[in-house]
């Protein structure tokens, strides 16, 4: 009996090193990586074309809209050229159902040229992490969820589709860098009604438009897409797809969301599958890029 245990205990520990092993080659691995995607997105950067935002640009846009600067802005505001955020929350794994698992991520923006990496970790079992990087750089779209950072998830979406899906990502989290939704900035507004107006943002042959629904305080509440890129059952499926954004706290002087929901807007209902909180956000500013 005393054998049997020594074998087995000594296979455990066996299986046990071995893992750990693979956890700290995979996370070694994963961060050259993001390293790499950080480095292609910090050299597509382009020179400010303002350093500070002024009103006078409001003169013409849909009155919803200007309603939205005047409430997040100050006359004068540093246009934000890039911004660190970091998120908690909450992902679920399960189209069909629900299976939620915690996340952490830290997110690298820049706005001119468009473009951010995503680096997450989506806690599954203990022990087992599914790292993500979910990025739009030098026009490109990149989606590669991997266990412990070397056994990819990814399904196949078009290069083309997958470029457009993460622009939208990027144009509905603008609200984070609202500085980004000026026209100054490239984004053109047109009117819908007294509480909505669409935006549109092209980069290259990239372009995005949302809907975008503002609140009684004539905060940002919603932003809609009609399609995007969408795997079901390993098909792309083009989706009518919808960002929530709520709790507006004042950062350096600006009113940002820091709580947001992302969902797919399915025939049988609206499925949530992304919930965030920003527990921290730097913003870099024309006058002040760091080195």
């Amino acid at each position: 009996m005393n054998w049997i245990l020594f074998w087995a205990g000594l296979a455990v520990g066996s299986i046990t090193a071995i893992a750990a092993g693979l956890a700290a080659y995979g996370a070694a691995r994963w961060a050259d990586s993001t390293r790499a995607l950080l480095f292609r997105l910090e050299g597509n950067r382009l020179p400010a074309t303002t350093s500070q935002y002024d009103a006078d640009e409001l003169e013409g846009l849909p009155a919803p809209v200007k309603r939205y600067f005047r409430s997040v802005l100050k006359d004068g505001q540093p246009i934000i050229a890039a911004a660190t955020v970091e998120h908690v929350g909450t992902f679920n794994l399960n189209p069909a159902g629900e299976q939620w698992k915690p996340f952490t991520s830290k997110q690298r923006v820049v706005t001119r040229r468009p473009g951010f990496v995503w680096n997450a970790r989506v806690a599954m079992a203990p022990g087992i992490a599914v790292y993500v990087h979910d990025a739009y750089v030098d026009g490109e779209g990149i989606l590669n969820p991997a266990i412990l950072g070397l056994f990819s998830l990814a399904g196949h979406i078009d290069a083309r589709d997958l470029a457009q899906g993460e622009f939208v990502r990027f144009l509905a989290e603008s609200a984070w860098y609202p500085t980004a939704l000026l026209p100054s900035q490239g984004v053109h507004w047109e009117a819908v009604d007294e509480h909505s107006a669409s935006a549109t943002l092209v980069d290259g042959k990239v372009g995005a438009t949302m809907l975008v629904s503002f609140n009684e305080a004539g905060l940002i509440e919603s932003v809609r897409v009609e399609a995007r890129a969408a795997l079901v059952d390993n098909i792309v499926v083009p989706t009518p797809w919808e960002g929530r954004m709520s709790n507006y706290q004042e950062r350096d002087g600006m009113m940002v969301a820091l709580t947001a929901e992302a969902s797919w807007l399915r025939p049988d209902g609206r499925k949530p599958y992304w919930r965030g909180t920003i527990t921290s956000i730097a913003y870099e500013f024309p006058s002040s890029r760091a080195c």
